[in-house]
């Protein structure tokens, strides 16, 4: 009677019943497998994949892309694999369709790979799934800026890298007019590297195009300026100082491309008055000062 009475407790306790496998969160996502030359693509197709291969040409992105739209693909996965996701992304973000941008350490940190899965299979089965983690990346109007600034101070540095070469030119020349004025891209520093460019040599003719408010010994600064004059040093010289004008023009347009990307966003900001950038600016530099 006794164990009648169990069994039929146990009959009459509440059962769940639970699915084999991860959740699908993501029912319309594919995976890219991002290359320099090939994109690998895979989406879900029944209970497998189904793969295709496209080429990283223009017109292949965007034949990808429509295939991608005629399957009701809704998100995209691939890793960020040196810069050959870019255009990839920018085309899947014009169509419509959500680009997730991935670390690569955190795809190979998930486990429970199979063997004879390719990348774009396992990133379509982690996305479709929900566990990639989606890196972060800003608007279009500030990718843009970005890509300005970016290449401004790539542009310093190697406009930093000609002031290196024009010091060592002059130092092999034994020039020393460095270690007696503090910066030689100030206008007395230029004034006298263009001279002696121009080919003047007389010390005391050099010093005439010292800055009143140089603190230095003209005694010192004229013996600073007789040096050895070589004509592969003076070459040397010529190449770095050419080499550096160019870089800070290059810089200078960075900087209007910069200007103006900040002036759009202002305008965007401020619903197109920007009258006050001015005002405000002004006042910055007071407390600044």
């Amino acid at each position: 009677m006794k164990n009648y009475e169990q069994k039929s407790a146990a009959e009459a306790a509440p059962r769940k019943r639970f699915g084999q496998g991860l959740p699908v969160l993501n029912p319309h996502a594919a995976g890219i497998d991002v290359g320099d030359t090939m994109h690998d693509v895979a989406i879900g197709y029944g209970n497998g994949h189904e793969v295709r291969q496209y080429a990283a040409f223009t017109e292949d992105l965007q034949e990808m892309v429509f295939w991608l739209r005629s399957e009701g693909i809704t998100t995209v996965a691939m890793e960020s694999t040196g810069i050959y996701w870019l255009n990839l992304y920018l085309l899947l973000e014009e169509a419509g369709i959500e680009p997730y941008l991935v670390n690569a350490k955190h795809v190979k940190n998930v486990t429970g790979r199979k063997r004879d899965d390719s990348d774009a299979i396992w990133l379509q089965k982690l996305h479709s799934c929900g566990l990639l983690q989606k890196s972060f990346q800003p608007e279009a109007s500030i990718r843009v800026l970005r890509t300005y600034v970016r290449q401004r101070k790539k542009l310093i540095t190697l406009s930093a890298d000609s002031v290196r070469r024009m010091q060592k030119a002059l130092e092999l020349m034994n020039i020393k007019l460095h270690t007696v004025i503090s910066d030689i891209l100030g206008r007395t520093g230029m004034q006298i590297v263009t001279a002696i460019l121009d080919g003047e040599r007389d010390p005391d003719e050099l010093l005439k195009l010292k800055d009143s408010r140089i603190k230095a010994k003209e005694e010192d600064i004229r013996k600073s300026l007789r040096g050895i004059w070589k004509e592969e040093y003076l070459f040397m010289l010529q190449q770095a100082h050419d080499g550096y004008a160019f870089y800070q023009s290059q810089i200078k347009q960075c900087e209007e491309k910069i200007k103006e990307q900040l002036l759009a966003h202002a305008a965007l900001v401020l619903e197109g008055d920007i009258s006050d950038l001015d005002i405000v600016k002004k006042k910055s530099l007071r407390k600044m000062n």
